[in-house]
């Protein structure tokens, strides 16, 4: 082996083990729904006063300008939820709505922005069962996201989706 090609080998080896040590220096921030809120933010609680009359009201967005919290801007982070899905075929997902309760958007009124997370994926993930929450990993930026059945108050660009497991 030439100089230049052991020396590119070494070089590449200690990126690799450097890389992987910051990586594992700094893991993601767990974080949960009541970290999305505001501290001395009021939040509706949509779960308990959903029903299922079919009533117009009842599916209409709470609390459109609900706050975020601009300091998770760019942090990277693991959140669990539940999976709505957005767009994939019936192998993998690529983007989705990650909710705080199975159900929430819809067969109940979707919670306020600051309680829905706009997921994508590169490449896809499989989603066994819609009934089995998961945990999203990747960087979470506070841009909002609005589609059909719900506006978002965040976005995270994910690098990780796994069971969640108590």
């Amino acid at each position: 082996m030439t100089f230049f090609k052991t020396t590119f080998y070494y070089s590449a080896l200690v990126c690799l083990l450097i890389s992987s040590f910051i990586s594992n220096a700094n893991p993601p921030k767990e974080i949960f729904w009541e970290d999305l809120i505001p501290k001395n933010h009021v939040q509706i609680d949509t779960q308990t006063q959903a029903n299922h009359d079919g009533s117009e009201q009842n599916w209409v967005q709470p609390d459109l300008d609900a706050p975020i919290v601009k300091e998770l801007n760019g942090q990277s982070v693991s959140l669990p939820g539940f999976v709505v899905p957005l767009e994939g075929d019936s192998e993998v997902i690529t983007e989705f709505l990650l909710v705080p309760y199975f159900g929430a958007c819809i067969h109940v009124p979707p919670p306020p922005p600051n309680q829905i997370v706009h997921v994508t994926i590169k490449g896809g993930v499989p989603i066994e069962s819609l009934y089995d929450a998961i945990v999203v990993t990747g960087i979470i930026s506070t841009e909002s996201w609005s589609g059909e059945i719900a506006q978002t108050g965040y976005k995270i660009k994910a690098v990780g989706v796994a069971p969640f497991e108590l």
